[in-house]
């Protein structure tokens, strides 16, 4: 996995670009990602200013998941843009950031030189997904479709037995009022 890094100590005043690419190998680092495959650029720019560097993140391009209702390969385009400010100093007891007027500020402590993007590159992929990942009607396997919308489910044995509710016994419990 290539690591998104910002050298922060060596940084020269004023802006400098970032720009990193990523695939799949690198959501497959991380534990449980439901990401299949990925064709990101991640664009950084970072500028420092005394004691802040300034961070602006672009990522851009597609990823793969699979569809919930075929389980298909669905292709997905994603554009992140987000702006965050990294501090050095102390950081308060169960605290990693903190947030002042609509930037979120990520405090470090004074001894780390870099700052590693990978884990935050990985978050904003993950919430700029949609929480229904469906392809578009028509378009799901339809092989998997017509096992979705058949109704014996081809269990014909079974669908002559009548199914009984274990609830049935505490009908009569409550007499008729």
């Amino acid at each position: 996995m290539q690591p998104f890094i910002v050298p922060l100590s060596g940084l020269a005043p004023g802006g400098t670009h970032f720009r990193w690419h990523a695939e799949g190998q690198f959501f497959s680092g991380f534990e449980n990602s439901e990401i299949l495959d990925a064709d990101l650029v991640v664009d950084v720019e970072a500028e420092k200013s005394g004691r802040f560097t300034w961070v602006d993140l672009g990522i851009r391009g597609t990823v793969v998941v699979a569809c919930d209702r075929c389980l298909g390969e669905l292709s997905l385009p994603v554009s992140v843009h987000q702006g965050f400010s990294v501090k050095f100093g102390e950081v308060p007891e169960g605290e990693s950031s903190a947030d002042e007027g609509g930037r979120e500020i990520i405090l470090l402590p004074e001894t780390d030189a870099d700052m590693d993007l990978s884990q935050i590159v990985y978050d904003y992929v993950c919430t700029s997904l949609p929480l229904s990942r469906v392809h578009p009607e028509g378009e799901c396997d339809p092989e998997t479709v017509k096992y979705l919308n058949s109704e014996d489910n081809g269990d014909e044995e079974e669908s002559d037995i009548p199914v009984e509710s274990p609830f049935a016994a505490l009908k009569d419990l409550f007499g008729e009022k």
